[in-house]
């Protein structure tokens, strides 16, 4: 399975607690994927070959290795250290309720990825994506 397919199974899905399954986040594992959808007001939410939450409060970053989510090990956020990694990461960038979209939620990401919505009743939630972990590449 690709990203594409696996998005086109997530399409249309209603937003809830439990928007993707189990099924799906051992699917997406097992194919090397990565889905991830806006939860709440303020995450950002990975399954699959990720398995995370990142806090986006107003928008916000993840910043990613093609192991996975980069960890600040530091004491502090004014690591420098961190700061040097997080250059080098590929970023998703999370985009709360602009007026460009009909999204509450959407991502910007120069990691190749595909897209699917999730709907809250009538209205559209989120623009989710799913990615290959294979293809995160940093600013190297």
């Amino acid at each position: 399975m690709n990203a594409e397919e696996l998005a086109a199974l997530l399409d249309g899905r209603e937003y809830s607690r439990i928007t993707i399954g189990a099924d799906e986040a051992s699917m997406a594992g097992e194919n090397g994927l990565v889905i991830l959808i806006g939860y709440s007001d303020d995450n950002m939410d990975f399954h699959g070959a990720i398995s995370d939450q990142v806090s986006c409060f107003d928008g916000g970053t993840a910043y990613l290795t093609s192991d996975g989510l980069l960890i600040n090990k530091c004491d502090d956020n004014d690591c420098p250290y961190f700061e040097k990694l997080k250059e080098q990461a590929a970023t998703i960038e999370a985009v709360w309720a602009d007026e460009a979209t009909p999204y509450a939620w959407r991502y910007k990401t120069d990691i190749p990825h595909a897209t699917f919505e999730v709907i809250e009743g009538s209205e559209k939630y989120c623009q989710g994506i799913v990615f290959a972990l294979a293809d995160v590449k940093g600013n190297t």
